[in-house]
């Protein structure tokens, strides 16, 4: 059984598995070692991996190390089944690396243009020879609507819905649809431009906004909220 925790700016993915199969998924605020040493004991974990995009905890590294088999720090050291061509793989994002992992694990040989709509928004594409070329990154839905309400004077700082008209008729649901419509032109725009060069591409979307987006773009996808996760799983079982 693998333990596989992804650490992100705002809340920590926790995923259980066995092999390749997902078990459980769990989400907390924080990062707390008593949630994680439960864990190791009711599924037996003997190998975890942690990819950390914010300040390292030395003492829950060391913890791992001793509670666990084998244990993984992720870093631009880490060993990994494909070809990064990053330039500067050190200042990589960890959850980027994973995400563009678990997607070729999920379809290989394919080429794949991945895109996680958290915090940030990130586009990265990976050739169907697990060539890994690099990527975009942009403002996620929450910072382009708190920039809108923080930069200007009267702006308000408004709630996104799920249900929103393609144009707003106030003041409200114009930020909010300005915001949503504008990811989803950028989405389709990364996939047009991207399938000119790469007529088979397939996209792969993850993320903690996916649900504002996947079901108003006019190009087809994959939705997957546990990528990062499969990810993660996938290099430590390719060091394991």
């Amino acid at each position: 059984m693998n333990l596989c925790i992804d650490q992100g700016n705002s809340s920590t993915k926790v995923g259980v598995f066995n092999q390749n199969n997902l078990i459980e998924s769990f989400t907390f605020t924080t990062l707390n070692k008593n949630d994680i040493s439960s864990l190791i004991n009711k599924f037996d974990i003997n190998a975890c991996i942690l990819s950390s995009v914010i300040i390292e905890n030395e003492k829950l590294n060391i913890w791992l190390t001793k509670n666990t088999n084998h244990f993984i720090n992720l870093s631009h050291n880490t060993p990994v089944p494909i070809t990064n061509l990053y330039k500067t793989p050190e200042s990589l994002g960890k959850d980027r690396l994973a995400a563009v992992i678990g997607a070729s694990f999920l379809k290989p040989e394919t080429d794949l243009l991945i895109i996680d709509a958290g915090t940030a928004i990130t586009y990265d594409f990976i050739d169907s020879n697990n060539n890994y070329h690099g990527g975009n990154i942009a403002p996620g839905l929450d910072l382009r609507l708190r920039s809108l309400h923080e930069f200007t004077k009267k702006l308000p700082l408004v709630s996104v819905t799920t249900d929103q008209p393609f144009l707003g008729n106030d003041t409200n649901s114009a930020l909010v649809s300005g915001a949503v419509y504008g990811i989803v032109f950028e989405i389709d725009g990364y996939i047009n431009t991207l399938k000119i060069k790469y007529p088979q591409l397939s996209t792969f979307l993850t993320g903690g906004s996916i649900f504002y987006f996947d079901n108003k773009l006019k190009n087809a996808i994959f939705a997957d909220k546990n990528l990062v996760l499969i990810g993660l799983n996938r290099i430590l079982q390719y060091n394991v």
